[in-house]
């Protein structure tokens, strides 16, 4: 299997991510929905509805059984995070019945990596590898998200320099996909921004996209462009496709009018500027 498995006809990729657990049941709340496992259970199987027929790929998590979909993706992280509050570390969900997933139409996995300097990288580092090598175990391909954290009372962090060294460190494990956050968040200066994601397209071996993690929603598509400017091959995002979804007492047609419209404006942005990704594989 290639990426081609999670990537449009032209070797770019725009894909939706909705394997958000602990974190939906927070929005849903923040915005007076109900946020039990039912409720989450619908409003992910609309988005898959309404969004994954135009994306390259879907990804979701082991608690929802999702609709047989081109381009699945399955979260085989275990998160560590309190209600509420962000996620500060992750592990390897072993238990994962992956033939079953195949069963299901599953061709890829994901891993999200918490990188910080806290000691704990060796570990992180590990990981990965054991990931990487799961998931050819299991004939599939892997998806590797690292996300920068500051370590508890570490002064001076630089974003975009962690970001760049998390690839140098997580990279040499050659997942077939990496995962990784838009510098400077997409904000200020574009040559800056487009500057650090050339380097990570030299750091990295292997070809990546960027996530929407910390970008605010209107300013994604801008962040997309530079991010494929600076050699990604596309995105795989969640929140800045779907959350205004949140905001209004029907989601369906949100989901289906101006989410659709932004998951179109960023394909078409990736169609344009991003490297297909036989390009980027090396």
């Amino acid at each position: 299997m290639t990426l081609d498995a999670l990537a449009y006809d032209d070797g770019t990729f725009a894909m939706v991510a909705m394997d958000q657990r602990e974190s939906l049941r927070t929005m849903l709340a923040e915005h007076g929905r109900p946020d039990d496992v039912a409720a989450i259970a619908a409003f992910k199987a609309a988005v898959a509805k309404h969004l994954a027929p135009l994306a390259s790929g879907f990804l979701i998590d082991a608690g929802y059984d999702a609709p047989r979909t081109p381009g699945l993706i399955l979260a085989v992280d275990e998160l560590v995070q309190e209600r509420g509050g962000p996620v500060t570390d992750t592990g390897l969900d072993r238990s994962q019945d992956l033939e079953q997933a195949k069963a299901r139409g599953v061709v890829a996995l994901k891993l999200l990596v918490i990188w910080k300097r806290d000691g704990q990288q060796r570990r992180r580092v590990e990981m990965a590898r054991e990931f990487v090598e799961l998931s050819r175990t299991a004939g599939m391909l892997s998806v590797l998200e690292p996300v920068v954290q500051p370590a508890a009372g570490e002064e001076g962090f630089d974003l975009d320099e962690a970001i760049v060294a998390a690839a140098e460190a997580l990279g040499p494990v050659r997942p077939d996909l990496y995962k990784a956050q838009v510098p400077s968040r997409g904000l200020g200066d574009a040559d800056a921004i487009v500057g650090t994601c050339e380097q990570l397209t030299e750091v990295l071996p292997v070809p990546w996209v960027v996530l929407s993690n910390g970008v605010a929603r209107d300013d994604f598509p801008r962040a997309v462009e530079l991010a494929c400017t600076g050699g990604a091959s596309g995105t795989l995002a969640g929140r800045a496709l779907w959350t205004p979804a949140l905001e209004v007492e029907d989601y369906q047609p949100v989901l289906a009018g101006k989410c659709r419209e932004r998951l179109a404006e960023i394909a078409d942005i990736v169609h344009r500027t991003a490297r297909p990704w036989t390009e980027a594989a090396h």
